[in-house]
């Protein structure tokens, strides 16, 4: 099993550019509860802090694929230098701003305007071990690992990050998380920027060239569509576990919960870069939204957070290895110039659908208790299985490839 890890992490500057992408990923699960910290601190508003981090989500899932289309054209490294200081410097005026009164107009503003300068750090990095493993003999199976990996270090993100910002804000201040964000994207992309030898060539725009736009393209709307009803998932089943958490007394035991969850898609991501596949990415990310449905159902009999455990850590098998090959697909399905805008693209959908389900399923909570409330990512789920039908034919393609 670890023989594919151990020639991906032999491949000569790998893990000098992976490893500064982790770090630099960390301010992506730090930020947005960051700033629901500092705006309940300073407002006492949940309605509020839901909004703020909602549009800035929103912001960034509109901006960042322009980003990754600058870095697809001019180079990771010109473009990190030109928006990692306004995103830090925004930020720093956001906290300045909330913490001394001025209008709420002003600072909301600011940390929008600073998401707007956030670009996709996990699809550079994807798009650079894509250009150092292509030309190696045995370079679409070590693809496969480095997605898997590239995975597993998203879930360690999303593990380490929330907990680090959740720490500073309770031991030192509300704003203390955000601090360590922009510490953490400072050095991340300050070393990763000084890989100079695994930066993909840049691909300038030509005059005359037809150029059609991502979005416009089958093979991308076929997993774009369907990403955006996983994003849901994703959001309702954690804002549906924290909810069933709280009605227990336990609300200490959420972020066990949602590590856990974590957990399961770490571990799959893993087998997943280990294992060479008899069927293509296509069938993988069919079967596994499906398979993912049918094992979501069981959060609506889960009666305590011990059985809630297990279904999370279950069902997390299926998280890793359905957004692995989803990456696949698309990254194969458009031209080299335009991999990385892609990427951000497929994130887009799913920060798009993460969007969606709040109103809902606070409601169903309000109403019906969190328990019942697990319907909604089960809905989620159905929706993105239906979302595959407008494009049988493309998937129909997909599934050869």
């Amino acid at each position: 099993m670890s023989t594919p890890y151990r020639k991906l992490f032999a491949t000569p500057g790998g893990l000098a550019f992976s490893i500064p992408g982790l770090i630099a990923r960390l301010p992506i699960a730090m930020t947005y509860l960051s700033v629901t910290f500092i705006v309940l601190h300073e407002t006492d508003s949940y309605t509020l802090a839901g909004t703020i981090s909602t549009g800035a989500a929103l912001i960034n899932a509109a901006f960042s694929p322009l980003w990754s289309r600058k870095a697809d054209q001019l180079g990771q490294a010109k473009v990190l230098r030109f928006t990692i200081p306004p995103y830090i410097i925004f930020g720093l005026l956001f906290i300045y701003t909330i913490t001394h009164n001025f209008p709420i107009i002003i600072w909301m503003a600011l940390i929008f305007a600073a998401e707007a300068f956030l670009p996709n750090i996990g699809g550079l990095v994807r798009r650079r071990w894509l250009h150092t493993l292509e030309d190696k003999e045995e370079g679409r199976e070590l693809i496969n690992t480095a997605y898997s990996f590239e995975a597993l270090v998203d879930e360690i993100v999303f593990i380490i990050g929330p907990l680090v910002a959740s720490a500073a804000a309770i031991s030192i201040a509300p704003q203390a998380g955000m601090y360590f964000a922009f510490s953490f994207m400072s050095v991340g992309t300050g070393m990763y920027i000084l890989q100079k030898k695994s930066e993909p060539p840049p691909h300038p725009i030509v005059k005359g060239d037809k150029r059609t736009a991502v979005l416009a393209i089958p093979q991308v709307q076929a997993v774009f569509l369907p990403y955006i009803f996983l994003g849901a998932f994703f959001m309702s089943a954690t804002l549906c576990t924290i909810a069933f958490a709280d009605e227990r007394g336990a609300k200490g035991y959420t972020g066990l919960l949602l590590a856990i969850w974590s957990a399961g898609s770490a571990v799959a991501a893993i087998i997943n870069g280990s294992i060479k596949w008899k069927i293509t990415d296509g069938q993988k990310f069919i079967y596994l939204i499906v398979a993912m449905f049918f094992a979501t159902i069981p959060l609506l009999f889960s009666h305590s957070i011990l059985i809630l455990a297990i279904v999370l850590f279950l069902n997390g098998f299926g998280v890793a290895p359905i957004l692995i090959s989803g990456y696949a697909i698309v990254e194969k399905s458009v031209p080299a110039a335009k991999v990385t805008e892609t990427f951000a693209w497929i994130l887009a959908g799913m920060q798009i659908g993460n969007a969606l389900p709040g109103p809902f399923v606070g409601f169903m909570i309000d109403q019906y208790g969190a328990e019942r409330s697990f319907i909604v990512p089960i809905i989620a789920l159905l929706l993105a299985i239906l979302s595959l039908l407008p494009y049988r034919k493309v998937w129909g393609v997909l599934i050869k490839i």
